[in-house]
């Protein structure tokens, strides 16, 4: 959508720096693909990474607040790692952030949220991803204490 309508791309934008307190950087495609009406150099979309205290403070927000707000949410699943460590999650909406206003919300999007440990393995990316509180399915939640 972003490729036919900038305003689509322009509220993306706004909506993922009101969630992560960061402006995020627009994505460019690298190929023309024909089939998706899609030249070289188009704005397809946009990322941000946190580092630091903000990823933190992103973190405990997501597990905290926006992950029980998802519809039918009974836990994440414990097999979504690529085998070097890191997790990946979809949200079908963005609406389970409470920092997006309802009101002011053209269409609904989702996105996909990357979590880059410095665990080398998927099992110890688990764990401490389990000590940080995530919530994964089949399993009784972990009381983080800070």
């Amino acid at each position: 959508d972003a490729t036919k309508n900038s305003k689509a791309l322009d509220a993306a934008v706004a909506e993922l720096a009101a969630v992560t307190g960061q402006r995020p950087v627009v994505t460019r495609a690298k190929k023309s693909v024909a089939n998706f009406n899609l030249r070289q150099g188009m704005a397809v979309g946009c990322s941000v990474t946190l580092r630091g205290a903000r990823m933190y403070e992103f973190l405990d927000r997501f597990i905290s607040i926006a992950l029980p707000r998802m519809r039918d949410f009974r836990g994440l699943s414990p097999d979504s790692f690529d085998g070097r460590g890191s997790y990946s999650v979809g949200i079908k909406e963005q609406m389970i952030f409470p920092e997006i206003d309802y009101d002011k919300v053209e269409k609904i999007h989702g996105m996909d949220i990357t979590l880059v440990t410095s665990a080398c393995r998927d099992d110890t990316a688990l764990a401490l991803l389990r000590e940080l509180g995530m919530p994964f399915r089949g399993e009784a939640p972990v009381a983080v204490v800070a």
